[in-house]
């Protein structure tokens, strides 16, 4: 792990999910939305979901092509219990006492009797993130979270990020398209300042295999310095470590750098 970085922690309660889809018509849960959300939040070291899955083939190649591990759970009126919270919260506890390492736990769900594991993680010390349905999601669960995210505002675009011309070679398009996602997530996460290895480090955790050399750069501040002169992002050099920070998305953003100058 680098000096730094978050590790995190998902479980998910996929009937719950389900059941907040129940009434959406022609929707369907998207996993890559989900997790192209959390890697913002640093690296997703496990990745659990809970259901008795015979009721939800159609999910299951997505969710493998994912690497999430799919724990079945037999039907309710097989055991008399809710047979997947409980071990959804088994799980989480023993990951919580036995990997120190991993400091943000994710429970993907609405439902309010996930609270108490909540309280418990968060008097471990942990960081406790929910992620579920407005409509389904527990005002209980919510608030006892440190933060929550609907899975309605997954979709919704942070801010105005500049548009890629059709006419850009598609490797050099690549790049910046993941340059630009990279730093609107960055923004999301209310980084004031956003340097250059942060926003590199960001790149690779949404891509993992990224490295500026295969789309034509020998580093990664030529790559910001192509980005600059196509008018996509603006840059200064910090004055005490000499690397570049990001101040924003094109020609707009330098305006705004000058205001805060003068």
């Amino acid at each position: 792990m680098e000096a730094g970085e978050h590790s995190l922690a998902v479980f998910i309660d996929f009937e719950n999910l389900a059941l907040g889809f129940k009434n959406k018509k022609g929707q369907k849960f998207d996993i890559q939305k989900v997790l192209a959300r959390l890697v913002e939040k640093g690296k997703i070291i496990v990745k659990k979901a809970y259901a008795d899955w015979a009721g939800y083939t159609d999910y299951k190649k997505p969710l493998h092509e994912a690497a999430i591990e799919l724990i079945e759970i037999p039907r309710r009126r097989m055991t008399g219990k809710n047979s997947a919270d409980i071990r959804l919260c088994v799980d989480a506890m023993d990951l919580c006492y036995s990997k120190e390492h991993i400091g943000t736990f994710v429970i993907v769900s609405g439902d309010s009797d996930f609270s108490p594991l909540v309280s418990k993680l968060k008097e471990n010390g942990k960081h406790v993130i929910g992620l579920g349905m407005k409509e389904s999601a527990s005002e209980l669960l919510i608030n006892n979270c440190d933060e929550f995210i609907y899975y309605e505002d997954l979709e919704r675009p942070m801010g105005i990020a500049p548009t890629i011309k059709k006419d850009i070679p598609k490797k050099k398009k690549e790049a910046f398209q993941l340059l630009i996602d990279s730093i609107s997530a960055l923004v999301r996460e209310n980084k004031e300042i956003l340097w250059s290895s942060m926003i590199k480090e960001t790149m690779k955790r949404k891509k993992p295999s990224f490295n500026e050399s295969y789309y034509g750069y020998r580093t990664f501040s030529e790559l910001l310095e192509d980005a600059q002169g196509s008018g996509f992002v603006q840059l200064r050099t910090d004055s005490r470590s000499g690397t570049y920070v990001v101040v924003g998305f094109g020609n707009e953003a330098l305006k705004e750098e000058g205001k805060k100058q003068k």
